[in-house]
């Protein structure tokens, strides 16, 4: 019922899938944020460098180990981290850095690894959005470019667990500070105990957590990973059918995929001057588009730790005309040529923002 046999070939699948030697799997994406933040050795006083554009689970998890979040700013054509700014933030401090594959499209990684390795920084790459991607010919999770790479499995990823996620690394140290830190800090391996009692004896390390994953999960994800490469290929022909027929309407502009880099697509965001009007319009329509997301310094949390508006100028500039549009497998044709249609008809007429329809909602997707 609880973590078994099931979860170990869980673990095995994904990290042969990507690429990696260990996979480690948690409860959660953001549990396993908080492990990969644990195992880079973050603490008080240490900052660490991630974007602004993202779900606030990949700062908070180094606020979680009393870290610092740094952000800075985004390339506005991929709306992905931003090499040149991630430099211009590094101090004396920084310790880590975790870029965010926004909306499944892969980073920069050989620059941001070639930073790291010159400040001697580690690299958590936050591939929530991004299973099934790929960058130079590489699976996102391989963790060439990085020290580990952290998975999501949300009803709303590429896979899911229900509730789930994953950390992805190639060194045996990292994954051993990964596995005691999901179980409480406790270990029963007898080569790490420092003085046995007996048989019966376990011995608490490290202040960890309860972040296990079920087998029952286990078996969900297993499942779903023979499904992956379909479910992306279908997410890859409703972009691409997107991208033909919204190219001639110049109000609207898509997100770039850089040449290096495969998407596995878990948005498909567009940029309007009217967002919040077409926003309006086509949730009045049925269609629950959605927008991703507000940057993360400007949530009133983070505003009460000090942070201030007007911090990535690039990053706001995004938020204020981003809109998601509906992306997931089971979006069918029809339904996307009603998503299309309303889009025409949105700015064919922006006075006409008031007709209801009848037809079931077509949903976007969560974080």
């Amino acid at each position: 019922m609880t973590q078994g046999p099931a979860v170990a070939n869980f673990e095995n699948e994904v990290a042969g899938y990507c690429g990696a030697k260990y996979a480690v799997a948690v409860n959660s994406g953001t549990s396993a944020l908080h492990a990969a933040c644990f195992a880079a050795g973050i603490s008080s006083g240490d900052e660490v460098i991630t974007s602004p554009i993202t779900f606030a689970a990949s700062s908070n998890a180094v606020l979680y180990c009393g870290g610092k979040p740094v952000f800075a700013d985004i390339d506005p054509e991929t709306v992905n981290i931003d090499p040149v700014n991630i430099k211009a933030r590094i101090t004396s401090k920084t310790r880590a850095l975790i870029p965010v594959h926004f909306a499944g499209t892969p980073c920069d990684l050989e620059r941001i690894n070639e930073i790291a390795k010159e400040k001697n920084l580690q690299v958590i790459e936050d591939a929530c959005h991004a299973l099934g991607a790929a960058y130079k010919g590489s699976k996102i999770g391989s963790c060439k470019y990085s020290d580990m790479t952290v998975l999501s499995f949300h009803a709303v990823k590429h896979i899911t667990t229900g509730e789930g996620g994953m950390i992805l690394t190639n060194s045996e140290e990292t994954y051993q500070k990964l596995l005691i830190f999901r179980t409480h800090g406790i270990t029963r391996d007898k080569s790490k105990i420092n003085n046995s009692h007996g048989d019966w004896y376990y011995e608490m390390q490290e202040l960890g957590y309860n972040y296990r994953l079920t087998d029952i999960q286990a078996a969900l994800g297993i499942s779903q990973l023979k499904k992956l490469d379909k479910f992306v290929r279908l997410r890859r022909q409703i972009a691409f059918r997107y991208d033909q027929t919204l190219a001639d309407l110049p109000r609207i502009r898509s997100l770039s995929v850089p040449d290096q880099a495969y998407s596995s697509y878990h948005l498909y965001v567009i940029q309007v001057e009217t967002r919040m009007e077409l926003f309006d319009y086509m949730r009045k329509a049925g269609i629950l588009a959605n927008v991703h997301y507000l940057p993360v310094y400007a949530q009133p949390y983070y505003l009460q730790l000090g942070y201030s508006k007007n911090l990535c100028p690039k990053a706001e500039e995004y938020y204020r005309s981003c809109l998601s549009l509906p992306m997931y497998p089971k979006l069918s044709g029809e339904d996307q040529d009603r998503v299309i249609e309303r889009l025409r008809s949105f700015f064919a007429d922006l006075n006409d923002g008031t007709r209801a329809s009848s037809l079931p909602l077509l949903e976007s997707q969560g974080n």
